[in-house]
């Protein structure tokens, strides 16, 4: 994606008065694998889709920690799984292509600011559907396979089960405490925009994989390949 080098892009900030994240440093820590730096250097973006999408930062930068560990080149090349997910936020391919025409994202998926962004509208979305902490579980496994699990039992893959440990201190994705609240949720128009003929999402942390006729989980329900 073409960006405007940076001295012009503040150029225009300050002379039209646009809102902008701050860019990250353009140092090479992540690719160097400086654990304290990879993550936090994203911060400006990951900040930015927190308080576009109502999630909180902690949950961005835990699932950006257990994706990419903050990286966006491995070996040389953009960062991408054996079974193709992208970038920071490890999306698939076609879920980043429907994210991408909803959010009029660039062309790059490897992009950081616009892989930050989908991913964390992607978190929200499963989060309106699996609540806390099963929206992680589902961002792993997909949440057709995630919804397999609440209805019918079926095991989680133990890449699941492990990612669920690793970002939340669960196997299960059951809530083992009290179960925390989001912040401010976003203008009822992204959620308008995403169901047709009703009202905004409203959110539900005890809502256990009810596909919504007619909104954005139908065409996102494929499982996600193991990794």
């Amino acid at each position: 994606m073409i960006r405007p080098p940076a001295a012009l892009w503040a150029g225009a900030v300050l002379l039209l008065g646009i809102p902008s994240a701050a860019a990250p440093q353009t140092d090479d820590t992540a690719e160097r694998g400086i654990p304290g730096d990879a993550v936090a250097r994203w911060r400006p973006y990951s900040r930015e889709a927190s308080q576009r999408f109502g999630v909180p930062l902690d949950w961005i930068e835990r699932v950006m920690r257990a994706e990419s560990g903050g990286r966006t080149h491995l070996a040389g090349r953009p960062i991408t799984s054996r079974a193709g997910a992208m970038g920071l936020m490890q999306i698939m391919p076609g879920t980043w292509a429907e994210l991408r025409a909803r959010l009029g994202l660039g062309a790059d998926p490897h992009d950081p600011r616009d892989n930050i962004l989908a991913g964390t509208f992607y978190l929200r979305l499963m989060y309106e559907r699996f609540g806390y902490p099963g929206l992680f579980g589902a961002y792993n496994a997909g949440p057709g396979r995630y919804a397999a699990y609440l209805a019918l039992g079926r095991p989680l893959p133990s890449e699941t089960r492990a990612y669920l440990a690793t970002v939340t201190g669960t196997v299960t994705g059951t809530p083992s405490g009290p179960l925390p609240s989001l912040p401010q949720r976003p203008p009822p128009a992204l959620f308008v925009a995403l169901r047709s003929g009703g009202g905004p999402v409203e959110p539900s942390p005890s809502r256990a994989g009810t596909q919504a006729s007619g909104s954005l989980f139908v065409s996102l329900s494929s499982d996600r390949p193991d990794r």
